[in-house]
């Protein structure tokens, strides 16, 4: 997959939030910032995370993958948040249950196939304890941006991926 903006300027670390809705809305107030989604972007995926949580306790390292409807986004684009300390989000499929989640990738897709297979992609990151304990251990965004860009098989022209 081509087109995905993935930069340095959307790779958040040590984000400190104490809250799903604070660390959504820092998120997706950057992504607004650098012109990759609507004003109506942030209102949208907290209001989707409430209705549709996507935690998921992987092992290790639990993760997040809020998303949200196409007409929020003007280009596709992945932003990654590693957390100072856990936030719990409702994990995917049991609302009811939490996790403590320490790294989100938010995703911003303007197709929605494109979002499926974005997920399917994601989901191999997901399975791997080592990758998922290397992101949230590693301090330096181009290191974060190359991995991930290496793990989705995307290829680069400047922000883009």
């Amino acid at each position: 997959m081509s087109g995905i903006f993935l930069d340095e300027s959307i790779i958040l670390l040590d984000l400190e939030a104490t809250t799903k809705e604070e660390v959504l809305t820092v998120m997706g107030k950057n992504l607004q910032e650098s012109g990759l989604v609507e004003e109506s972007f942030t209102k949208a995926i907290v209001a989707r995370e409430s209705a549709f949580a996507t935690g998921l306790p992987t092992k290790g390292v639990s993760v997040a993958i809020p998303h949200t409807d196409v007409e929020h986004v003007k280009q596709k684009a992945i932003s990654v948040a590693i957390l100072k300390d856990p936030v719990g989000f409702g994990v995917m499929g049991d609302e009811e249950t939490m996790t403590p989640v320490k790294i989100i990738f938010m995703l911003a897709m303007d197709r929605a196939d494109d979002q499926l297979t974005l997920l399917q992609s994601l989901m191999q990151i997901f399975q791997d304890e080592a990758t998922l304990n290397y992101l949230a251990n590693e301090d330096n965004k181009a290191n974060i941006k190359k991995l991930l860009a290496k793990k989705l098989d995307l290829s680069f022209e400047g922000g883009e991926v």
